[in-house]
């Protein structure tokens, strides 16, 4: 079993950034970041392979996060600029033994317990 914990949440201006990280007891093939907005179900944000040369990005966030990996930390990190009021959610890392897990939360065998993120207008 490998466990996941994130940290870097916080409160944030809009138009600010934050980097989330993820550190890992293991090893896990692709990374994913999801988050959730009080009300609304869990959602994709962002996931990469192992190599790192893959990654996919939720529209609603593509060119503005970036997801990266440093696998001889056992680390995935989020990096979100230009951040918005609506991104406003708990941000969870999630690790996957498949090599490409993709945007479906069912693929995810690794969850971490979340970390807040608030934008404020």
């Amino acid at each position: 079993q490998v466990q996941l914990v994130e940290s870097g949440g916080g409160l944030v201006q809009a138009g600010g950034s934050l980097r989330l990280s993820c550190a890992a007891s293991g090893r896990a093939s692709s990374m994913g970041w999801f988050r959730q907005a009080p009300g609304k179900e869990r959602e994709f944000v962002a996931v990469i392979s192992w190599s790192g040369i893959y990654s996919d990005y939720a529209d609603s966030v593509q060119g503005r996060f970036t997801i990266s990996r440093d696998n001889a930390k056992n680390t995935v990190y989020l990096q979100m600029n230009s951040l918005k009021p609506d991104d406003t959610a708990v941000y969870y890392c999630a690790g996957s033994r498949a090599n490409w897990a993709g945007r479906d939360l069912h693929e995810y065998h690794y969850w971490g317990q979340g970390t807040q993120v608030t934008v404020s207008s």
